[in-house]
């Protein structure tokens, strides 16, 4: 019996990605991209594939999204768009549909990679069988643990993101204020994320007596040229490594830390050199206790995909 066919989406703050899968494998050639600010909801993005891609309907649909996803309900966090599955069927034709968050998806994706998608950041062995920890950086920021079960994988859901912005330096008290204005709550997403290293430089220029400012893209093409915005970068990463670490204190991730999304990408040359793994482990006595935690890099664009097939795949078993 040949696999299932499946249709999946990853659904990001700017753009979805849609793709067809014959089980757990996305078929690359069917994988397609459309800008969210064209579309009024997700429905009609699928309906739009469905149309461009042709073909037989699909057996199940998952998709990925960037929000938090309650009784097969989810709301996007940074676009006012729902989806339930009900309107999946709907719009995809399928029998059954699955809704993840975005970062369940990527934690249904580990194992599934090809091994040339993944980067040691610090480098040491995992253990098999044990928690791992998926941590999302982009449009916006989320993590979540990913547990292995008799009864399959477990991906609880997060909104990580959310939480309160550590402060460890009197600097950093002032960039959370900085960061605080616009809502009056300092949150992790406000500085690691695309518009959050936006924020990080605009913070630096004035306190440089300065209103100069940056696209995030412009900021990390400057990162050679631009004292500024090197310090920008390198800012970020710090505060990167402390929440990477206190959510590894967690949920104790000895199975290994997996950094995902563009700007996790992006970030990826410049982790060593700005000092990622020194904040990470920078716990006080509980420093050599950090040494456990392997962290990865995941370059594979497309492992939310990948995850939504996964998950489909195992739910069907």
């Amino acid at each position: 019996m040949s696999d299932p066919l499946f249709l999946v989406a990853d659904v990001g703050g700017t753009n979805t990605r849609v793709a067809m899968a014959h089980g757990r494998t996305v078929l690359p050639e069917t994988i397609r991209k459309y800008r969210n600010a064209e579309f009024a909801n997700l429905a009609p993005v699928l309906r739009r594939y469905r149309e461009d891609q042709g073909g037989p309907a699909p057996v199940g649909a998952c998709v990925a999204v960037a929000g938090p996803v309650a009784d097969g309900v989810a709301e996007l966090t940074n676009l006012d768009w729902s989806i339930d599955t009900t309107r999946l069927i709907q719009c995809t034709g399928a029998q059954g549909a699955a809704i993840l968050n975005d970062l369940q998806a990527q934690g249904h994706a580990l194992g599934h990679m090809a091994p040339d998608a993944q980067e040691a950041v610090i480098d040491l062995p995992g253990h098999d069988g044990a928690v791992r920890l998926v941590i999302g950086v982009g449009t916006g920021f989320n993590a979540a643990p990913v547990h292995v079960t008799p009864t399959g994988r477990l991906v609880p859901p997060c909104e990580a993101g959310h939480a309160n912005l550590p402060i460890r330096t009197e600097a950093e008290l002032r960039l959370c204020t900085f960061v605080s204005t616009a809502h009056g709550f300092p949150a992790v997403e406000d500085v690691l994320s695309g518009r959050g290293l936006e924020q990080v430089y605009r913070w630096l220029a004035t306190e440089a007596g300065s209103d100069e400012e940056y696209l995030a893209a412009e900021i990390m093409a400057r990162v050679e040229s631009d004292p500024r915005a090197e310090a920008a970068v390198r800012q970020f990463i710090r505060i990167l490594g402390t929440v990477a670490g206190n959510l590894a204190l967690i949920h104790l991730p000895l199975g290994g830390v997996y950094l995902v999304g563009g700007v996790s990408r992006a970030m990826g040359p410049h982790l060593a050199r700005m000092g990622f793994a020194e904040a990470f482990r920078d716990k006080g006595r509980f420093a050599g206790f950090m040494g456990n935690f392997p962290v990865t890099l995941v370059t594979d664009d497309f492992a939310a995909l990948t995850g939504c097939a996964a998950h489909l795949t195992e739910r069907a078993a």
